[in-house]
């Protein structure tokens, strides 16, 4: 039966509701491949089906705008969901897309012009939210990759306390302006909270040093200063110091050590402990 204040599609749409999201469900159950229960994908379906029956018909194309902001809310959290669930873009897209098949299925018998002409409208209706989902999705992936490439950088740069009053940096890799911010800050909050005296960077497993790895360095080591603590660079391979050398790069009075274990000897003394073999010898 159709309303007076709506039109053919949607009187179909509403009349079938149950077996078109049936059907819709089944389809994309088909394509994830058990990632997704099918009472999951119909309680994710039938609410955004019912979001989307007011808007068929209705002649609005400005997504931006108010009419749409529970669908395009809905695809939000749809797309964020799967991303965050491993599903690819196209998989996610696609979910959407079925729908328009689905609803081609379901009205193909009739033989009405007009119906037609609302299905087409419909259809471009289904590509427009599709393209905000493919959107809303990539968006959320760079986002998850972000939040993946700061706890990745986290874990790379820890803060060791070595002795009392004595905490070290290792460092792993290459060394650029975010990673060294991130030292900093690490470090200068574990001086804080532990009130140690001495800091070694220890660039052992740094795989080249250059002028700007270099800045970093000192930027690191001059900001230990500033609260208070010695700091002492360790991992001085023949190697780097050749290159060091060639730069012309000058780390002024702060300490550099060509070991972490000759750095942690010099921090100790500088505390008045002395480390002495059994052999008795230093």
């Amino acid at each position: 039966m159709v309303r007076e204040d709506e039109g053919r599609l949607a009187a179909v749409l509403r009349d079938q509701q149950d077996a078109i999201v049936a059907s819709w469900v089944r389809v994309v159950a088909e394509s994830v491949r058990g990632r997704a229960t099918a009472a999951e994908l119909e309680r994710e379906f039938r609410e955004l089906y019912g979001a989307l029956l007011p808007l068929v018909g209705s002649g609005v194309r400005d997504l931006a705008g108010d009419r749409f902001g529970e669908v395009r809310s809905l695809l939000v959290d749809l797309s964020r969901a799967r991303a965050r669930s491993g599903y690819t873009p196209s998989e996610t897209a696609s979910g959407v897309f079925a729908l328009k098949r689905v609803v081609f299925e379901h009205v193909g018998q009739h033989d009405d012009p007009a119906l037609f002409r609302e299905v087409l409208d419909f259809a471009t209706l289904m590509d427009a939210l599709g393209l905000v989902t493919f959107e809303t999705f990539a968006a959320a992936r760079e986002e998850i990759i972000t939040e993946q490439a700061e706890q990745l950088l986290e874990l790379t740069t820890p803060v060791v306390k070595l002795w009392e009053g004595v905490l070290a940096v290792p460092l792993v890799g290459t060394l650029d302006s975010d990673r060294t911010q991130v030292v900093m800050e690490k470090l200068l909050q574990s001086l804080v909270d532990t009130g140690a005296e001495h800091a070694i960077v220890d660039i052992t497993g740094v795989l080249a040093v250059d002028t700007q790895v270099a800045q970093h360095l000192l930027k690191t080591a001059f900001a230990a200063r500033l609260m208070g603590a010695e700091c002492t660079i360790s991992g001085i391979r023949p190697q780097i110091a050749q290159t060091i050398v060639a730069l012309g790069i000058e780390f002024g009075d702060i300490t550099t050590k060509a070991s972490l274990a000759d750095a942690l000897r010099h921090a100790l003394h500088r505390q008045g402990v002395d480390v002495v073999s059994a052999g008795g010898v230093r």
